[in-house]
């Protein structure tokens, strides 16, 4: 009978909960407002030519080198920056190399480097979410082939600072560090520039979160030029769909619609951050567009009860040194107030509950 390598047999698959997602989605840190009119209007505008035809990424790649200000050789779109990942592992990964990965961040590093048959070491990040730089670095060896980390981080909105990211580029020439800046918008600090003088520095991004485009699916990643020539030998010549193409250059033209947004999404962080403290609930500073906050033994509760209410947030008990807490995403002016107002009457509610049972 045939069966799968070893490595995938013993892979927890990842499995969003996409189920019923009915009411205001603060569970995926998705824009919440929806794409660029721009970029509706193009997809809308789709021809059944293009439709039918194969999709050729080489436009969209000159416009996402151009917004980066990178040479077009330097970048590679991808189906999202999960294919982004995979390509990485793929790539440079052989059985039995070492991946590190600073935890809890996104699930699917370590599912694609382990399905590339290399060996996992988690980091577990300090107190309060800190970047563990020093354990980090201490778990390099000439084993170690890829290290993979998000800034801001998924799910604690947490960051590290350019120049821990640089150091650790040096001190592991022979292993690729890959930056995933999925919430760049909603930071402002890349490290793009490095890639100059770091050939072993790979960054990835998405429209998913900021430009509203992840039913579409489009990413990139950037690169020396080296390196991007090797993904692309791996890479399928129509890894990103005509749609996704279409729409790309005109939602990197509305950077209006963008900042407007990013905007939002910034303040009604702030917002949220003075009502957790308001109400002793612990939370830790975000860079993102989403804040983690421990609400201890009411989680269960307040997540069901936010539900109820038509308002959905992302339980992230179990990801490691989280339990008891919730990721809430943030969105548009009027989604956040409605937010903050449901927010303090579940808590409210749930308080009341606990001290009666």
């Amino acid at each position: 009978m045939l069966k799968a390598r070893a490595a995938v047999q013993s892979l927890e698959p990842y499995r969003p909960p996409l189920d019923d997602r009915d009411g205001l989605r603060f569970d995926f840190n998705e824009n919440t407002a929806g794409c660029s009119p721009r970029a509706l209007e193009a997809l809308q505008n789709l021809t059944a030519q293009e439709v039918a035809t194969y999709p050729d990424r080489t436009k969209g790649e000159m416009f996402a080198a151009k917004h980066l200000a990178l040479d077009p050789r330097q970048v590679l779109l991808t189906n999202g920056v999960d294919e982004a990942i995979h390509l990485v592992a793929e790539t440079y990964l052989e059985p039995g190399d070492e991946v590190i990965i600073p935890v809890p961040t996104f699930a699917m590093y370590e599912i694609y480097a382990r399905a590339a048959g290399a060996k996992v070491r988690r980091i577990l990040a300090q107190k309060d979410f800190q970047f563990p730089l020093e354990q980090v670095l201490a778990a390099i060896s000439p084993k170690a082939k890829l290290i993979v980390i998000a800034n801001p981080n998924n799910p604690t909105g947490s960051i590290v600072s350019n120049a821990a990211l640089a150091h650790l580029a040096k001190a592991a020439p022979g292993a690729g560090l890959l930056i995933d800046e999925a919430y760049f918008e909603f930071y402002g600090s890349t490290i793009l520039s490095e890639l100059k003088r770091l050939p072993n520095l790979f960054v990835a991004r998405t429209f998913s979160k900021a430009y509203g485009m992840a039913g579409l699916r489009v990413g990139v990643i950037a690169a020396h030029v080296n390196q991007i020539e090797m993904l692309r030998r791996v890479t399928s010549p129509y890894n990103v769909n005509a749609a996704a193409l279409a729409c790309l250059p005109a939602a990197l033209d509305d950077q209006t619609y963008v900042r407007s947004y990013v905007g939002e999404v910034v303040r009604g962080r702030a917002q949220l951050e003075g009502l957790l403290r308001e109400l002793e609930i612990q939370y830790w500073p975000s860079q993102a567009n989403f804040i983690l906050a421990r609400f201890g033994a009411m989680r269960i509760e307040f997540v069901k009860q936010m539900r109820q209410r038509g308002i959905l947030v992302r339980d992230r008990d179990s990801d490691p040194g989280c339990a008891g807490c919730v990721r809430i995403t943030l969105g548009t002016t009027s989604q956040n107030a409605q937010l903050l107002g449901t927010l303090r009457d579940v808590v409210d509610l749930v308080s009341r509950l606990e001290a009666i049972a």
